[in-house]
């Protein structure tokens, strides 16, 4: 019989991750703040829980798909939190992207309770999750990933153990540097070629068959095309990652020139109101710095 999962957290990314656990066969019990998605998946065959406790009582494995490290130790270690249902040898993968030390101290926590844990952050964006082609970066004891790899493997493509607890958050922080810094450099290069006179989608189908193609300009050539910026992941949450990446390299001595002024960029968008924007929507601001209009 299948191991029962709990999952927690059923935002953007968090939805179309637990249908694809339901689609895998996994018999599947959820919470979140927002009932509308708990009820969709009600539908779908999962079972609700009021509590993340409740989660815990009811389940093998728990994942997390939460926003922020204060929402993950709330969830994990908090009143009615998961720690008040663990049970000995019960495994949690938190897929989150959160504070890699906060990681490990809510692991410490929970193994005093015989509870092992995955620090299991995702990349590939909303697509990603509903195609489940994310890339899972994993820190943790081998023998847990090797336990949790057949469910990864229902919302995932590339699944990789990286070592001990963290070093799937230091994974996913230096993931985040790339995808935040190459946005912006999209963002910069559609802009001079939108003020050149140049046809937005030739720009892109030209840069994309090139040195400068990537993931990112593939999946975001949409919203450069049509000029709406729909969150498939939002300024705010990268906003919320660059902060966790300054923070960790401060802390390890590594200079981030570059990143830090992307960091300032995206807390622009904000103050302009626009955290809600898709992390490709950053070009609307260096498109009002050039003083060129937002659409194609």
């Amino acid at each position: 019989m299948a191991q029962v999962v709990g999952f927690i957290g059923l935002g953007i990314m968090g939805r179309p991750m637990a249908k694809n656990l339901l689609k895998a066969g996994y018999p599947l019990v959820v919470h979140s703040r927002s009932q509308g998605p708990v009820q969709e998946l009600v539908g779908a065959g999962a079972k609700a829980a009021s509590t993340p406790r409740d989660v815990a009582a009811q389940s093998d494995v728990v994942i997390l798909m939460l926003p922020n490290s204060p929402d993950v130790e709330l969830v994990a270690l908090g009143h009615d939190g998961l720690i008040e249902g663990a049970k000995r040898g019960q495994l949690l993968a938190d897929m989150s992207t959160i504070s890699p030390l906060v990681s490990q101290k809510v692991g410490k926590a929970l193994a005093a309770k015989g509870v092992r844990m995955l620090d299991a952050p995702v990349s590939g964006g909303e697509k990603g999750a509903i195609d489940a082609a994310l890339s899972i970066m994993v820190g943790g004891e081998k023998a847990d990933f090797e336990a949790a790899l057949p469910i990864f493997q229902a919302m995932g493509k590339t699944i990789t153990h990286l070592g001990p607890l963290g070093a799937g958050g230091f994974t996913k922080l230096a993931n985040q540097i790339i995808v935040a810094v190459n946005l912006t450099a999209l963002g910069e290069a559609l802009t001079l070629a939108r003020k050149a006179g140049l046809d937005r989608a030739l720009t892109l189908k030209a840069l994309g068959g090139g040195l400068a193609g990537s993931k990112c300009l593939e999946q975001k050539t949409p919203n450069y095309v049509g000029g709406t910026y729909n969150p498939g992941f939002k300024i705010d949450l990268h906003f919320k990652d660059l902060g966790l990446i300054m923070e960790s390299s401060r802390a390890l001595g590594v200079p981030l020139p570059c990143t830090a002024v992307v960091q300032e960029l995206f807390n622009a968008m904000r103050v302009k109101g626009k955290g809600g924007l898709d992390h490709s929507g950053v070009i609307t601001l260096l498109e009002e710095l050039a003083g060129v209009p937002e659409k194609s």
